[in-house]
């Protein structure tokens, strides 16, 4: 399995490699393009699923990633786990910044003069958190529901952001997309011609092992017994 761990890992273990790998960013990186070239699937279909997990790890898509990854990958006829290792492109140290920039562009596309910087997007994060907390009490009690926080975070943060990766987004997702097909032809066809090298050593070998031994003697189907009758000279 591509997922799969020798040691299973406890929740504190796997969160705290959510953002920062035990083997480091580096490690982490080289282990999921490794894993992409080893896919056994056509070189354009693994590109296809690159393509579609790279493009929802770009897009605000908090906990439906994978399922935006896999169904993308799905509509497009690509690698789905291909798809699911794009997502990767998408982490703690990556997307500050990614997020910065497709903000500050949605807010250029669409005119919103509100003011962008670290302190505004923290407190439009904490009044939707106010407001959905305090929504979800008051299903179950008397209070009132608020939406003023959410309405402006959804109008000034989640929908600049969305319309901000979506271009850029497209634009790496297909550079990965043409870096992909080559780098996995290449590394296929490498296994292929090493596993026909091996092949064929083998094959030699089993040759070569076949003349050395030696021939066993042929034995006669009948035996004189000593109670037959001699044979006439």
């Amino acid at each position: 399995m591509v997922f799969k761990r020798r040691d299973r890992l406890s929740w504190a273990a796997w969160f705290r490699e959510m953002f920062y790998p035990t083997g480091g960013f580096r490690r982490a990186t080289r282990y999921v393009i490794h894993r992409m070239r080893r896919l056994p699937d056509n070189p354009h279909r693994i590109a296809r699923g690159v393509f579609a997990g790279c493009l929802i790890g770009f897009l605000p898509l908090p906990g439906m990633q994978f399922l935006g990854a896999a169904g993308l990958a799905w509509v497009m006829r690509g690698n789905i786990l291909a798809a699911l290792l794009g997502t990767f492109n998408s982490n703690p140290v990556t997307t500050p910044f990614f997020a910065v920039g497709a903000i500050s562009l949605g807010h250029w596309m669409m005119g919103i003069d509100t003011p962008l910087s670290a302190e505004a997007i923290g407190e439009a994060f904490a009044d939707a958190g106010i407001d959905l907390w305090g929504n979800l009490l008051a299903m179950f009690g008397p209070e009132v529901m608020h939406w003023d926080g959410l309405i402006q975070f959804w109008n000034t943060v989640y929908v600049p952001y969305f319309i901000g990766a979506l271009g850029p987004g497209i634009v790496l997702s297909l550079a990965f997309y043409y870096a992909t097909i080559p780098l996995v032809a290449a590394y296929q066809k490498s296994r292929a011609t090493k596993f026909d090298a091996n092949s064929e050593k083998r094959l030699l070998l089993r040759e070569k092992l076949g003349r050395l031994s030696p021939k066993a003697a042929p034995v006669s189907d009948t035996k004189q017994g000593d109670d037959e009758p001699p044979t006439a000279p």
